[in-house]
């Protein structure tokens, strides 16, 4: 046996003998996308606060909100590269310095190419790069197959958590001690996440080696596995429906306060309202990564675009109330991040692990181009009409056809559970 396959299974024998070890990645894991992802959506809040301090206009704050959602996106595929060569803890390491640096400069920024820089370079590259594509990976490589699907599910969880918890203590933050200390403050929290660069540390560089040993096929480069998932129907039908993920995600995180203004309902309501879409994809999350054990990925993906879409479309229909406000972000909560298991569960299936960090990266990118959209269009239609109506029947065609494009993906029926016990 060569030394490659013996360190291979060695890896492979140390995360499936060990609970302990498994919870610990989760926990890293999760942890580590609590901090980034909460930060990260926690800005919407202090947008209008942004708006007046700098004068800019709403739609050259929501461009640089904007970028940052392109920027996150754009940083994957290459983050996701270098993890699955060098190793996920250096990537995250770096990635969380960035968001702390581009949090704390923010609010000294006073121009939109400022802004831009801050929150769109600093800040959200640095969240892409301790984000998803690489924290997913890193979990995927670490924990046995059969749990895959709901580490994932759990991993993506763990950025409801961070979402929910992070706008309560933005509130807090800023009515304490005002809007620019407590964005400064709130990213430093973030520095709470280094401690997971030992536990996730490695790269898939051994397992897919050995792998491609056992086969007798040669590893792919990168070049060729980007190639290769480009040209699969079923891979680019996903990043398709991704993105329209990322126009609806964007467009809320940026814009559900000002929503919320424009309905004649107190900011408080704002905040809570992002507070109950992180608690229920919490609930999204987890159910989702519970559920594509059970049934094909490409289904409930459709599904969720479709109640997505029905979602907004009761929602202008509803009276704008306090508590209508609350019940929409619940229902959004649900299906708001639930995608991501799915999606990285089938890039996964298609591709494999050995370059799923980087595969699922551009898929995220596709999903970030929608959240550029999301994030631009909301600002740019409100100043245009005064309204976000247009922007809601958008997301509402957007959804539908997401739920379409997921129907042909080619993807194998799950294996029949037994059901009856042997006579």
């Amino acid at each position: 046996m060569s030394d490659i396959t013996k360190t291979a299974e060695g890896l492979r024998a140390r995360s499936e003998s060990s609970g302990y070890a498994l919870w610990l990645v989760l926990l890293a894991a999760a942890g580590t996308f609590a901090l980034t992802m909460g930060v990260r959506q926690a800005m919407g809040l202090y947008l209008p606060a942004v708006n007046t301090s700098t004068g800019l206009g709403i739609g050259s704050v929501s461009l640089a909100f904007a970028f940052g959602q392109l920027w996150w996106g754009l940083t994957q595929p290459f983050a996701g590269a270098v993890a699955d060569r060098v190793g996920a803890g250096r990537v995250i390491f770096i990635g969380v310095l960035l968001v702390v640096i581009g949090t704390v400069i923010t609010p000294l920024m006073t121009s939109t190419a400022g802004l831009i820089f801050a929150i769109g370079v600093l800040g959200a590259g640095g969240a892409g790069m301790a984000g998803p594509s690489v924290l997913m990976a890193a979990s995927t490589r670490l924990v046995p197959v059969d749990k895959r699907g709901m580490a994932t599910g759990i991993v993506n969880a763990g950025g409801s958590v961070g979402q929910f918890a992070m706008a309560p203590i933005a509130i807090g933050l800023t009515a304490a001690v005002g809007w620019t200390a407590s964005m400064q403050w709130l990213g430093l929290l973030a520095l709470l996440a280094l401690p997971a660069v030992w536990v996730l540390k490695g790269n898939s560089k051994v397992i897919a080696a050995a792998a491609a040993a056992a086969s007798g096929t040669k590893t792919l480069t990168a070049r060729e596995a980007v190639s290769q998932a480009l040209a699969t129907p079923s891979y680019r039908y996903l990043t398709i429906g991704f993105l329209v993920c990322g126009f609806h995600v964007a467009f809320l995180a940026t814009h559900l306060p000002s929503v919320v203004a424009a309905c004649g309902l107190p900011p408080e309501i704002g905040g809570w309202s992002l507070a109950m879409i992180g608690l229920f994809n919490i609930v999204g999350s987890v159910g989702m990564g519970w559920a594509v054990g059970r049934w094909r990925m490409k289904s409930l993906l459709s599904l969720v675009y479709a109640v997505r879409g029905l979602g907004v479309l009761a929602f202008l229909v509803a009276p704008k109330t306090p508590a209508v406000m609350l019940i929409f972000a619940a229902l959004v909560g649900v299906t708001f991040l639930s995608t991501v298991p799915a999606t990285a569960g089938l890039v996964a299936k298609m591709f494999g692990p050995a370059n799923m960090a980087m595969l699922f990266g551009v898929a995220m990118l596709a999903h970030q181009i929608g959240g550029f959209l999301g994030a631009f269009l909301g600002g740019y239609m409100f100043e245009v009409t005064g309204s976000y109506d247009w922007v809601w029947y958008i997301d509402i065609a957007l959804a539908a056809g997401a739920a379409l494009i997921n129907l042909p993906i080619r993807e194998a029926r799950l294996a029949r559970r037994a059901t009856a016990a042997v006579v």
